[in-house]
């Protein structure tokens, strides 16, 4: 039996998820909440009986500055708080609100599994900003039966499940209100691809699909369903491509790169020129029987050296990449290149800074050093997407429009600082290395 707060929760909330308009309004803070909005105290927990909420209230507090002219609630907590609202699968348009009426604020976003949305932002006392995102929601099942393979690692992440989650981070967040509403019309940008793409559940590993959302205009939504450990033959057997090219429309695209496991490959006749170029050709082929928009992706290169020479080792299966784009007029974005031009100017030690190289006792329960040469940490993912959003702007110029304003250009010939970096780190850590190599 529903408690009474909990139906009093459900006759807000319903109406205005089942209107025309079908959008969900948050007012966050103990003020009163606006018409057509739920109010979100401190204390709202989240259950699926109730369908939002935080998911642990026990950090976040709620204020209320009582100015004239303005709503000035909020809530706001001294360490990431995660909301959650029941969503089905699809795409939508969320504006987030935030800031302080009285005192300065620091806020980041993050999406599902630590999707990059706003790198930490500072505010002035007095100064409310908003932000629009387009976030993709997904679960495993197919339209028209069956269901995408996901293993143990993916099972309980927030981004194979029903419902939208967004992590406050930063030094001082302050979260106004969430307005979430469905955006059938935006395009989807699909990726296939392993570990060094996939959206990584946890501090200190990143992927660069991970960072793409932060560089994208509203209209656009990414839906990274890269896994750990996957090849091109892998991804499409626990039938991933299959839940891609169920939901594509015309138009999408689908970004994919693989060859770190690819290489793996044991079947008789593996290679880069043979079953993986095959494979690529049939990927390529199946986007474009469903009117979508393939764009081919390099891998990025290993942390390897000799010395201060650099040494490749993904080399043959970025050429079969190249020319598989050439033969079929596929974008290619070079992404294996400019991963040595990055890795090459930082240098050898300090191209560590880019992967996940730690001492021992950085993060809790690591007692032994890190030291991964494949996977990279927020920093390296950040800059390899940046990559990306140059190889977008030269490759891909229709997509090009939906880059953020303001961004600037990027040359991985003078990559950004370490330190310059304003990802501040999730709660969820693990020192446990994902699939793939």
């Amino acid at each position: 039996m529903l408690s009474r707060l909990a139906f009093f929760a459900l006759l807000a909330f319903f109406p205005i998820a089942s209107s025309a308009a079908k959008e969900w309004k948050f007012d966050f803070g103990p003020a009163p909440a606006q018409d057509g909005h739920v109010q979100v105290l401190a204390t709202s927990t989240y259950s699926k009986e109730v369908g939002y909420g935080f998911l642990d209230a026990s950090e976040v507090s709620g204020v209320d500055r009582k100015t004239e002219g303005s709503r000035g609630s909020f809530c706001t907590a001294s360490s990431p708080f995660v909301f959650a609202v029941d969503l089905p699968e699809g795409n939508y348009d969320v504006k987030v609100t935030f800031g302080d009426p009285a005192e300065a604020a620091s806020t980041a976003i993050k999406a599902e599994a630590r999707r990059l949305l706003l790198a930490e932002t500072p505010t002035t006392a007095g100064q409310i900003e908003s932000r629009t995102f387009t976030l993709n929601v997904r679960t495993p099942a197919i339209p028209g039966g069956g269901e995408a393979a996901i293993d143990a690692r993916e099972k309980g992440t927030p981004d194979w499940d029903d419902k939208l989650t967004l992590e406050f981070n930063g030094k001082r967040p302050c979260i106004a209100s969430v307005e979430i509403s469905e955006a059938p019309s935006a395009v989807t940008l699909f990726i296939a691809g392993d570990s060094t793409v996939t959206d990584q559940p946890n501090e200190p590993w990143s992927g660069w699909g991970m960072m793409l959302p932060s560089f994208l205009q509203p209209g656009i939504a990414v839906s990274n369903q890269a896994h750990s450990g996957l090849a091109l033959f892998s991804f499409e057997s626990q039938k991933r491509l299959q839940k891609i090219l169920a939901t594509m429309k015309k138009g999408d695209y689908l970004f994919i790169q693989f060859g770190h496991n690819d290489q793996k490959d044991k079947r008789p006749g593996a290679g880069a020129a043979t079953t993986y170029t095959a494979d690529l050709k049939r990927y390529v082929e199946a986007v474009r029987a469903k009117e979508g928009l393939p764009v081919l992706v390099t891998s990025m290169e290993r942390r390897l050296w000799k010395g201060d020479e650099f040494q490749p080792s993904l080399g043959a299966y970025a050429d079969a990449v190249r020319q598989v784009g050439q033969e079929m007029n596929v974008p290619v974005i070079d992404l294996n290149a400019m991963s040595m031009v990055f890795y090459k100017a930082l240098g050898p030690e300090p191209s560590k800074q880019a992967f996940v190289h730690y001492p021992a006792n950085t993060f809790p329960g690591q007692d032994k050093p890190l030291a991964d040469n494949t996977h990279h940490n927020a920093y390296g993912a950040y800059e390899l997407a940046r990559c990306i959003v140059e190889g977008i702007r030269a490759q891909v110029p229709a997509l090009a429009p939906f880059l953020r304003e303001g961004i600037g250009t990027f040359d991985p010939a003078k990559p950004d600082a370490p330190s310059s970096l304003g990802i501040p780190p999730s709660l969820s850590q693990s020192v446990e290395k994902p699939a793939g190599n």
